[in-house]
């Protein structure tokens, strides 16, 4: 398993882990931003993350069925976590705002299901996957991500497992830092799109 060092050195080695202003799906401002889509586009350096992670979760979650992964930052984590662990993997899209199951995706009535996104901040996302869940009369059995981030703060009541636990403040649009007021913010994200 790999340790918060070597984590953190891959994610930066891949830019993963950028600093500026950012804005978040959630609309808060941070300095510091997670794009996993730069690890995952290196898969020699994602691979090393991945099982590491795989590693965590089947030492904390020995009984699940499928894995359900948001799109559009979730689908590659949750494929590589289900390649391997062995596990069906599939994933929700928004139409009009909302996560629906399309593709033929189903989930089974009782099935146990685990949901895996590339980062947690606010925990939406993934509150939004388990409505999918218990909405088709299937068992949430937890929830992973690469980066939490969320320092206890989510809407998730459950344990995260986690590869890199970050603390990166967020600022509401009205209490942002004057270090970040001179910096123009982007909004990396992709809910919004």
């Amino acid at each position: 398993m790999l340790s918060l060092e070597e984590s953190l050195k891959i994610l930066k080695e891949t830019n993963a882990l950028i600093e500026g202003h950012f804005i978040l799906s959630s609309g808060l401002h941070s300095s510091r931003y997670v794009q996993c889509a730069q690890l995952m586009s290196k898969p020699h350096k994602a691979s090393k993350i991945c099982e590491s992670l795989a590693e965590k979760i089947g030492n904390n979650f020995s009984e699940f069925d499928q894995i359900l992964s948001p799109a559009m930052g979730g689908v590659i984590i949750g494929y590589e976590i289900g390649r391997l662990l062995n596990k069906e993997t599939i994933f929700s899209e928004r139409v009009n705002g909302e996560f629906k199951l399309r593709r033929d995706f189903k989930i089974k009535k009782n099935s146990n299901i685990l949901i895996i996104e590339d980062v947690i901040t606010t925990g939406k996302s993934s509150i939004e996957c388990s409505k999918l869940v218990t909405s088709n009369n299937a068992n949430i059995a937890g929830y992973a991500c690469l980066i939490d981030r969320s320092n206890g703060k989510t809407e998730i009541k459950d344990k995260i497992i986690s590869q890199v636990q970050l603390n990166i403040p967020t600022f509401s649009k009205d209490d942002i830092p004057e270090n970040l007021l001179s910096i123009k913010p982007i909004k990396p994200g992709s809910r919004n799109i």
